[in-house]
């Protein structure tokens, strides 16, 4: 009898069909969302910003992202994900097709805040996944819906790009609309809701409020700082008050009894290394990636002179390169260990940023990013392992989502510090002669790319020191520390039966 509910609770059929249905939905994400990022320079064109400026339609997104993940969470906990889940997906769909409509950059910025949101469905998922699939099938369907992150920027990034190139970046958003109905149905009526429920969580409002508004200054100042000045009052006032901000946010969190930033987890060797790699490395890749995109479109001689197809198509190796470099890293960290491979990485994907900052055609740009994304799956893949493989699988969730914040906040800085670079440092390039006399523009120089190159290369080399410092959970090495561990407690139960 207890084997039949345990059947009719967690049935294989209903976990296979739902996997699919998630996994498609990952894929719709990233279409949506992969499009943005060739799209950037024509978007800055169109309502006449600074690259610095356009970088906000992707960090205001993240700031979202980081102040609601901890928030809808603990609405899921409270209300039942599936619900929120729904709610949520709703809210992004409304977000996205405003977002296509935006008359200017000022609507465009509020919508792509809101559509922040869609940010915390996938921890949503996960936990629907985690609780109501069966206990054998979960590591298989975790890997599964993170491998579709990979498929769904390859996929959609050169889909999007082409739609982008020839019907105008607002078509993405236009075609979005009748899929995002689909799955709002779709989850409304083939998802179980899960049978977990935490009516006594407590949501932390204050301090996602308060993380929230020190990153959205933050990003705020480095987005104005090359128009307003760097020197301003009011980018100087935005960066320190964004700044000072964290300093209450830590007193005001190591008081709460579920706080979004939980300090008792953090005190966790391999936890806290985990979430600062995570954030590092994260910064360093979204840095490089914005770089990339002007460098590939700017004309010649500042760029490639590329179109935002041949963009989209250039970017995607990197999506393909991650997604199957994967499976092998996952293999090699179970023999080597994680910190072998994280230094690996770190170091691979320093030397491909390298390679992209000497990069004077195409071709050498292309060397340079199949490089680090060899690096970057590898830090990827073994940072993630160090988490799980440390943490007791009661606090997996708050883990997980931990460590989603800290990505999230990474990836938000990172795109407005290359926007800043290539605003600030500038040059003047001949166009051509006209009545007998030289015309000039103004550009990016080669130093801004060259120096975004560079930090990301510095980020990813900390990030594999850092990870030096944990304490390894897999390989070789912790195989003899656990066995060390077993003959000490032989030798003092001896001892003690001896006395």
């Amino acid at each position: 009898m207890a084997n039949q509910v345990s059947e009719q609770v967690y049935n294989s059929a209903y976990a296979r069909r739902t996997l699919i249905l998630f996994a498609t939905f990952a894929i719709f994400v990233m279409y949506v969302e992969s499009m943005l990022t060739p799209s950037l320079p024509v978007i800055a064109d169109e309502f006449g910003v600074t690259a610095s400026q356009v970088s906000l339609i992707l960090s205001v997104y993240m700031v979202t992202g980081v102040a609601l993940n901890p928030i809808v969470g603990k609405l899921g906990d409270i209300y039942g994900k599936k619900k929120v889940f729904t709610y949520v997906l709703a809210i992004y769909a409304t977000a996205v097709t405003f977002s296509g409509f935006a008359p200017n950059f000022e609507t465009l910025v509020i919508t792509r805040t809101i559509q922040g949101i869609g940010l915390t469905m996938f921890p949503l998922a996960m936990s629907l996944v985690r609780e109501e699939f069966p206990r054998e099938m979960i590591p298989r369907a975790q890997a599964v819906l993170s491998g579709m992150f990979g498929a769904g920027f390859a996929i959609g990034l050169p889909l999007g790009a082409y739609l982008s190139n020839d019907f105008g970046w607002r078509t993405t958003y236009h075609t979005a609309l009748p899929f995002a109905i689909l799955f709002a149905l779709l989850i409304s009526s083939k998802v179980r809701e899960s049978r977990f429920r935490r009516p006594e969580a407590v949501l932390d409002y204050r301090g996602a409020a308060m993380l929230g508004l020190s990153l959205a200054m933050i990003v705020l100042g480095l987005s104005e700082g090359p128009s307003w000045g760097w020197y301003s009052t009011s980018v100087d006032g935005l960066l320190l008050t964004g700044l000072l901000l964290l300093i209450p946010l830590v007193v005001f969190e190591r008081k709460q009894r579920e706080p979004i930033l939980d300090f008792n987890l953090l005190r966790m060797k391999n936890v806290l290394v985990t979430n600062l790699v995570i954030l590092i490395s994260g910064l360093g890749m979204f840095l490089a990636f914005q770089t990339i995109v002007y460098k590939l479109e700017l004309p010649n001689p500042v760029g490639f002179n590329y179109d935002i197809l041949r963009t989209g198509f250039s970017l995607t190796p990197i999506a393909l390169i991650m997604m199957f470099v994967a499976p092998a890293i996952g293999i090699l960290i179970s023999k080597t260990g994680v910190k072998p491979v994280a230094l690996f990485g770190s170091i691979v994907g320093a030397a491909g940023f390298l390679v992209c900052s000497l990069a004077t055609e195409p071709n050498q740009l292309f060397t340079g990013m199949i490089i680090f994304s060899l690096g970057l799956g590898s830090m990827m893949v073994s940072t993630i392992n160090l988490l799980v493989l440390t943490v007791d699988p009661r606090e997996m969730g708050l883990a997980t989502s931990m460590n989603t914040v800290f990505r999230t906040l990474g990836s938000s800085l990172g795109a407005p510090i290359a926007g800043s670079l290539i605003s600030t440092y500038s040059a003047y390039y001949m166009a051509g002669i006209f009545n007998g006399k030289p015309f000039f523009f103004s550009a990016p120089s080669n130093l801004a790319f060259q120096l975004s190159f560079y930090i990301a290369a510095i980020l990813f080399l900390v990030s594999g020191f850092i990870v030096l410092v944990a304490d390894e959970v897999l390989g070789s090495t912790a195989l003899n520390s656990k066995n060390n561990g077993i003959k000490q407690i032989q030798t003092l139960n001896s001892t003690s039966e001896a006395v």
